[in-house]
C-alpha cells in the first residue's frame, strides 16, 4: 500500500528528447474525428504566405481528446484568472472565422 502512495506522488515521468523540447510554433489547428479517434493538424499560417505549412499532427483516442479539452479549459482559465481575459478577434459564435488567417494580408 505505502508503495502505490509513493507511486501517486511522485506522478509520471516524461523523457523530452532534445529535438523536441524546442517547440514547434503553431497558429493555427485543424480538428477531424472518426469513430475512434481525433486528428488535430497544427499548422503555421505566416502573412504574404497563401500556403499554410503543416508542423504537426497528432491521432488520439476520443476519450484523450476530452481530457485534453478538459485540461485545456483549466488551464486557460488559470491564464486568464492571472493575466486576464484572452481577446479573440474576428469570433462569431464558437468558431473564428477564418479572414483573422488571411495569408494574402502582409501584417505584422
Amino acid at each position: 500500500m505505502n508503495e502505490n502512495n509513493n507511486e501517486k506522488q511522485q506522478g509520471l515521468q516524461i523523457e523530452l528528447p532534445q529535438e523536441v523540447a524546442q517547440g514547434e510554433y503553431a497558429n493555427f489547428a485543424v480538428i477531424t474525428h472518426g469513430s475512434g479517434d481525433f486528428v488535430i493538424d497544427f499548422a503555421r499560417v505566416l502573412p504574404g504566405v497563401p500556403k499554410a505549412q503543416a508542423c504537426s499532427r497528432i491521432v488520439m483516442a476520443p476519450e484523450h481528446a476530452k481530457r485534453l479539452l478538459l485540461a485545456l479549459n483549466e488551464n486557460v482559465m488559470r491564464y486568464e484568472a492571472e493575466f486576464g481575459q484572452i481577446k479573440l478577434p474576428n469570433r462569431d459564435g464558437n468558431t473564428i472565422k477564418m479572414d483573422a488567417f488571411d495569408p494574402t494580408k502582409g501584417e505584422a
